[in-house]
């Protein structure tokens, strides 16, 4: 008879820590970092709009316009960030753009005025769009080759733990429904900026640990822009970033206008993408250490993304169960999907630019991202609440096309770098 292995009570615990916390310090500590950082992003997401129209008094067309061309400064301010971090350092540049964040956010308590706010919104989004480039630069210099992708995964995990929270602190605000709750819950982003950036400056290593090559200085001619097939998958990258849009706006929209769902499934679908996201964000990266195998990845996750829209197109004219069940099934799919498109587009981001000026790379691929999430909305709500289900089908087949057309676009990349994609 084999004998039963006891495992004592103590160690129990230790284990199901072991597996929320990673095995590395230094992302352990950027899991603080970004922990914070999200937390207060949550209440500003959640609150924003509303302080803007209720509590200053802007119309929703003049804060929309303001908020668009602040998209546009965030889609411009990427590239010469991530070349900024290649000249002086990751760290510094990003220590630097997250006290601006600080006190643009801190501007908007202050601010009386349209032009004045149109103003702090730029400043606020160029700095949150460069930000956002300038740390994936900083993971690369930081965190092993091999575990980059992986890295970045848990960080997104804890980044929907984060906003999750500080939608639900923003509740509060939105209970109490005076200018003075709104007030406090800016200010409170403002100072989670502020400690970000201390953290930034005292928790992060201030040299590489990992990095082969400190790559080219930030100076010259940028040498991503001149890279045409990291460009071509920068684009593709960018088409599958049009989900957001979609999950975020066009289902919304769409259960309340087109189907006959419980409301309810508005927070409920987006609930089921936070909690199926910060379950298998980190298990998705498995598989895409070589571009060819990460451009696998990449063409799953658009298929899944297809099989969402459809599914979700479908749930219209159905009885509010089967409405409700299709929904539940399409955010499903749909979750999946972003797992695995964003894995392959990490991994893709790193080892395409390989230990040539991260920051330049980074800097490029996250403004094709930042160019979907300005679109993005305009596009959802043109497609997909003006044309039903042949709406989520062009979206489907699109999704599908890009995912698709990455393979080519890798191998693409690999014989011009001189070496084929695995």
């Amino acid at each position: 008879m084999t004998p039963t292995t006891t495992v004592e009570p103590s160690v129990l615990p230790e284990r199901r820590r072991s597996r929320l916390l990673h095995h590395d310090p230094v992302v352990r500590r950027l899991a603080v970092i970004t922990l914070v950082n999200t937390m207060g992003s949550g209440l500003s997401m959640t609150l924003g709009v509303l302080y803007f129209t209720r509590v200053l008094g802007f119309g929703v067309t003049e804060v929309g316009v303001a908020l668009t061309v602040a998209g546009l400064c965030g889609v411009l301010a990427g590239i010469p960030a991530g070349r900024a971090s290649d000249r002086f350092g990751a760290k510094p540049v990003l220590v630097a753009l997250t006290a601006v964040e600080a006190l643009g956010t801190l501007g908007y308590v202050l601010v009386d005025g349209f032009a004045a706010f149109a103003a702090l919104a730029c400043v606020v989004a160029a700095a949150d769009r460069g930000a956002g480039a300038v740390r994936g630069a900083l993971y690369a210099d930081i965190l092993p080759a091999d575990e980059r992708v992986a890295g970045r995964a848990y960080l997104r995990s804890v980044t929907n733990v984060g906003i999750s929270v500080g939608t639900v602190l923003a509740a509060l605000a939105l209970h109490v429904d005076t200018r003075a709750a709104y007030s406090a819950a800016l200010l409170a982003d403002a100072a989670s900026f502020l400690l970000v950036a201390a953290c930034y400056a005292l928790l992060v290593p201030a040299t590489p640990r990992h990095a082969a090559a400190a790559g080219p200085a930030g100076t010259g001619r940028n040498p991503a822009l001149r890279d045409l097939p990291f460009l071509v998958v920068t684009g593709l990258n960018g088409l599958l970033c049009l989900q957001f849009a979609m999950i975020e706006v066009g289902v919304p929209l769409w259960i309340v206008r087109e189907t006959d769902a419980p409301r309810v499934m508005v927070a409920g679908s987006l609930l089921v993408n936070t909690a199926l996201v910060i379950a298998l964000q980190v298990r998705a990266t498995r598989g895409t250490e070589q571009p060819g195998a990460a451009a696998r990845v990449f063409a799953r996750g658009g298929l899944l993304l297809t099989g969402s829209c459809l599914v979700l197109g479908l749930a219209a004219d159905v009885p509010p169960v089967v409405a409700a069940l299709m929904l539940m099934a399409g955010i499903g799919l749909q979750a999946l999907g972003e797992v695995f498109s964003q894995a392959g587009g990490w991994a893709l981001s790193y080892s395409l630019a390989g230990d040539r000026a991260h920051g330049a790379y980074q800097g490029v691929f996250n403004s094709g991202a930042a160019a979907a999430l300005m679109i993005g909305p305009a596009l959802v709500t043109t497609l997909l609440l003006g044309h039903g289900l042949f709406g989520w089908a062009v979206f489907g087949a699109l999704f599908a096309a890009a995912g698709l057309a990455m393979g080519p676009a890798v191998r693409w990349a690999e014989e011009r770098a001189g070496g084929p994609a695995a």
